[in-house]
C-alpha cells in the first residue's frame, strides 16, 4: 500500500499529516509508529488525519501518537491541520474542526494560525507530589489533554527525559498519565517551558496544549492577564490569549507558526 503524506511542523513539534476525507486509511498501531520511526519511516511527533466533518464543523481531525495511541488533542499539530485543510480542500481562512477535546476554530494569518481553544478543564494548584523521595509543588490543567507544570528557576538545568518520565507515570496521574512542562519565568508575561510528552515519551522541541497550560498555570500563580508569550525549546515563541472567569479561564486562543516541510509517498 503506497500511502501519500505532507510533512509539516509547529514551532518545531513534527507531524505527518494525511488527507483522509475519502475514509480510505485505517493504520494500525504498528503503522503508525513505523511512519514516525525517524530510522526507518518518515519521522515525526505524531500522524494527523483530516477526515469530513459533522454537525456543522467543516473537518474532524484524528490525531494519534508516536506510540500508535490516539490522543484528544494536539495544539501545534492542530494549527498545521487547519493550513493543510486550507492547502488540500480549498477552506476557507477560517475554520472549524472537531476534536475529542471538543470543537476547534481557527484563523489563519499568512504563516501563522490562531487557535480558539476548547476552555481548560480540572484546574488544581498546589499538588504535592513525591518524587524520588522528595516532595515536589506542581499544578495541573487539562487544555484539551492533560498537563502538570512544575516551576523551576532554569528549564535549562532540568533533566527532562528523567524526571518528566517519573512525573508523567506517577500513580495521582494514572492510568492514562498525563504530559509534563517546567516553567521557568522570563518576565511579567513571558515564560520558558520544556515538555514531556506522553505517547512520543520523550522531550519534544514543542507542545501546543502544554504552551497553553504553561501560560494559564503562569497566570494563576503571578495573577497576570493574557496575553503571555512563551518560549519554547524549538526557539520559536507562541502567544495565548485568553479572558479570566472566575477560578477558571475561558476564551483561550494560541498563536503560533505551522510549517510545510515537504510531501510524498511511504509503502506500508
Amino acid at each position: 500500500m503506497q500511502l501519500r503524506f505532507t510533512k509539516m511542523n509547529g514551532a518545531g513539534n513534527d507531524f505527518v499529516m494525511i488527507d483522509n476525507r475519502g475514509a480510505e486509511t485505517r493504520l494500525q498501531p504498528e503503522q503508525i509508529t513505523r511512519i514516525c520511526d525517524r530510522h526507518r519511516g518518515v519521522g515525526a511527533d505524531g500522524i494527523l488525519l483530516l477526515e469530513p466533518g459533522e454537525n456543522g464543523a467543516d473537518f474532524r481531525m484524528r490525531y494519534y501518537n508516536r506510540d500508535g495511541g490516539e490522543a484528544e488533542m494536539c495544539g501545534n499539530g492542530a494549527r498545521c491541520f487547519a493550513r493543510f485543510a486550507r492547502k488540500v480542500a480549498g477552506a476557507r481562512e477560517e475554520i472549524s474542526f472537531q476534536t475529542p477535546a471538543g470543537l476547534i476554530r481557527a484563523q489563519m494569518l499568512g504563516e501563522l494560525v490562531r487557535l480558539n481553544m476548547s476552555d481548560p478543564i480540572d484546574l488544581r494548584m498546589n499538588m504535592r507530589l513525591e518524587v524520588d523521595g522528595e516532595d515536589t509543588i506542581v499544578h495541573y490543567i487539562n487544555s484539551g489533554v492533560p498537563h502538570v507544570i512544575v516551576p523551576v528557576a532554569r528549564v535549562d538545568m532540568v533533566h527532562v527525559d528523567t524526571q518528566g518520565a517519573k512525573i508523567r507515570r506517577h500513580k495521582m496521574f494514572s492510568p492514562k498519565g498525563a504530559n509534563v512542562n517546567f516553567l521557568e519565568k522570563r518576565g511579567s508575561n513571558r515564560i520558558a517551558i520544556r515538555t514531556f510528552e506522553r505517547g512520543v515519551e520523550a522531550e519534544t522541541l514543542a507542545c501546543g496544549t502544554g504552551v497553553v497550560a504553561s501560560a494559564l498555570i503562569f497566570s494563576a500563580l503571578e495573577n497576570v492577564n493574557g496575553p503571555i508569550n512563551v518560549l519554547v525549546r524549538s526557539g520559536s515563541e507562541l502567544q495565548v490569549g485568553f479572558e479570566k472567569a472566575g477560578n477558571g479561564f475561558t476564551d483561550v486562543t494560541l498563536t503560533g507558526p505551522a510549517e510545510f516541510v515537504f510531501e510524498g509517498t511511504i509503502e506500508l
